[in-house]
């Protein structure tokens, strides 16, 4: 009870989101009219309001950069994606405070053995991930000109504010961001907070870019 107080209070102070993104860009400057067209697939416009939503937080963060959307007259063409699932049993990856078990290691005599051992513990929290991919394609060339993806994974989520993040930092340094992969780091005053209050960039370990897969639910 002690320590889900303290994850409690934690979760009320200031939250720090790390995003893994992957960014490719071709433009030299942002285009021009600042204009997209929203391409969705047949599956997401079977989803309805349920994606209606995640449309409105890529709108958001598109406009963000400056880009508004004019699905008549685009110049580019944008097409999203998004990735819900959690991590099962993710308390027991090799690393985590959580995992009950010893790893195998060599011992002063023959042979592989044991380290370590078992002991009795509450089980940890399972990871929840999230992901989302944005590409923009040249209207009248159909070049990609614009490939991002960023991803998260953390006990805390908060769709809503996730997404947003998300598409936030996978525009992060638009429209010529750093190649490749990197960290973003955007902090939160509250975990309710739909706006971030400030985030930076830093280059990270490689990581790979998010794939389709299941829809949030």
């Amino acid at each position: 009870m002690a320590c889900a107080s303290l994850w409690l209070a934690g979760c009320a102070g200031v939250r720090t989101i790390d995003s893994d993104v992957q960014s490719y860009s071709s433009l030299q400057q942002i285009p021009a009219p600042p204009t997209y067209r929203l391409q969705l697939l047949p599956s997401q416009v079977a989803l309805g309001p349920q994606f209606d939503t995640v449309v409105q937080q890529a709108e958001a963060s598109l406009a963000g950069v400056g880009l508004r959307r004019d699905d008549s007259q685009g110049s580019v063409i944008a097409q999203i994606d998004v990735q819900a699932r959690y991590i099962p049993d993710s308390w027991l990856l090799p690393g985590s405070p959580y995992n009950p078990y010893g790893g195998f290691g060599w011992g002063p005599g023959w042979g592989w053995g044991w380290r370590g051992g078992m002991v009795w513990r509450d089980t940890g929290p399972s990871l929840h991930y999230r992901a989302v991919q944005l590409t923009l394609r040249d209207a009248n060339t159909q070049q990609v000109v614009y490939e991002t993806s960023a991803r998260y994974e953390d006990v805390w989520v908060d769709d809503q504010v996730i997404y947003r993040i998300l598409f936030d930092s996978a525009l992060n340094g638009f429209p010529k961001p750093p190649q490749g992969p990197r960290r973003v780091n955007t902090t939160l005053g509250a975990p309710t907070s739909a706006q971030p209050a400030s985030s930076s960039a830093a280059p990270a370990a490689a990581s790979t870019p998010a794939t389709p897969a299941a829809k949030p639910k």
